[in-house]
């Protein structure tokens, strides 16, 4: 009869363990990332009565439970946070404490901080690939992210450019085609724009244009010869001269007002081998035009895109990736043990990560601008808070039961 004190002492004890475990889940309903946790209980070994063949058996009380960490998909929504990050399927993102610790974490509100380090919101660097001389390389070891904060993107010389249109083939000789104003703006070394206008007129030869290719006056030092050239057809309205993979128009602008050196440009004509110029009987026009130069830029904004990918937007329109967040598998995550701040870290008992790009590997991926809730079930939680709290006072019952039998007890002896 005695030892049912210290089994149900055991129960209170399990029951108050199992509450606490509770109480921290319903404290996380609103923590992104965070998994909830489930208690396991087990009994004690049993002891036999009688002749010890098993026929009497008396169990010794419940003993301490164990905690399940369960790692479900939470729920994902959109957010506001331009770098915040929600994980689909399997996988942590890895992160450094200010220790030097590798952690794990489902926790994906990013941040950066005045030395344009990617950070958690509790202050982890985060781990990755960064940029280097415009080439990312996901091969290399993980590495603290890092993202061009307040930087300015040089500028890029135009080396070509072109024009998607068409030359009416009922144009008269000597006149000029309709798109005679076509420019297109072309930019130097150090970034400065300049008009570039090529002029086409009729040819008196069947199926042939006269183009002009020339820059103002204005921005050069010493006004320079225009650059002319012949553009033939075939009787089907392709062109045919020059040809594909031949000599495209070239074109050397010196003496730049704008201090620039020399710029060297190429007019393409095709695009692969389909020719970007048409004489069809159609009115002159063009459909598209592009060259592949860029002014000086600064940094805008710097976005999570799917996949993990940090990119940078410039002043100019140019997207860029300057970064690629890793991702960590772990075979059995729920080894981990949690340290707080949504984070993880490797237990005796937890499978060496494997590390790589989101949705390789058996590894999830990664949602930009949007964030995993909480995996608490607010019902089940209630519930199982009511099972807890009528089984501690069940079990404190007994207290008062057997406390009152050791009275009648001693009581005997009176």
């Amino acid at each position: 009869m005695f030892t049912s004190f210290s089994t149900a002492l055991s129960a209170l004890s399990a029951h108050s363990t199992a509450i606490d475990v509770v109480g921290n889940n319903l404290a996380n309903l609103n923590t992104p990332g965070f998994k909830s946790s489930a208690v396991s209980f087990y009994d004690l070994v049993t002891q036999s009565l009688g002749a010890g063949l098993g026929e009497t058996q008396v169990g010794f009380g419940v003993g301490r439970p164990i905690t399940i960490r369960q790692f479900s998909q939470g729920a994902i929504q959109s957010s506001s946070g331009a770098l915040d990050a929600a994980i689909q399927g399997d996988g942590f993102l890895v992160v450094q404490d200010p220790n030097g610790q590798t952690l794990y974490t489902r926790g994906g509100n990013l941040q950066v901080d005045k030395a344009g380090n990617l950070m958690t919101a509790t202050g982890n660097r985060v781990q990755g690939w960064t940029e280097v001389g415009g080439v990312l390389d996901t091969n290399q070891a993980v590495s603290n992210i890092t993202v061009p904060v307040g930087s300015l993107k040089p500028p890029q010389q135009t080396k070509t450019f072109s024009f998607d249109l068409n030359l009416d083939a009922s144009g008269v000789a000597g006149q000029t085609s309709g798109v005679s104003s076509a420019t297109i703006a072309v930019y130097d070394s150090i970034g400065a724009s300049h008009m570039v206008t090529v002029s086409f007129t009729k040819s008196a030869t069947a199926n042939a244009w006269d183009y002009s290719i020339s820059v103002p006056d204005a921005d050069v030092t010493t006004a320079i010869t225009p650059v002319t050239g012949t553009l033939t057809f075939d009787a089907n309205g392709k062109l045919t001269d020059p040809a594909p993979g031949g000599t495209m128009p070239a074109i050397s602008i010196t003496g730049l007002t704008t201090g620039a050196g020399q710029l060297d440009m190429t007019w393409n004509l095709y695009d692969g081998q389909t020719a970007r110029l048409t004489q069809f009987a159609q009115p002159s026009a063009i459909s598209a035009n592009a060259q592949d130069g860029l002014p000086a830029a600064q940094l805008v904004r710097v976005g999570l895109a799917d996949g993990g990918k940090l990119l940078a937007q410039y002043s100019n329109g140019q997207q860029t990736v300057v970064g690629q967040l890793a991702m960590a598998s772990v075979r059995n995550p729920e080894s981990l043990i949690a340290v707080g701040n949504n984070n993880y870290q490797l237990s005796a008992r937890t499978a060496l990560p494997a590390i790589g790009v989101a949705g390789t590997g058996g590894r999830g991926s990664i949602i930009g601008g949007a964030v995993e809730y909480s995996t608490v079930d607010i019902a089940k939680e209630f519930t199982n808070l009511i099972v807890l709290q009528r089984g501690y006072q069940a079990n404190s019952k007994v207290i008062t039961a057997v406390d009152e039998l050791s009275q009648d007890t001693i009581n005997l002896k009176r």
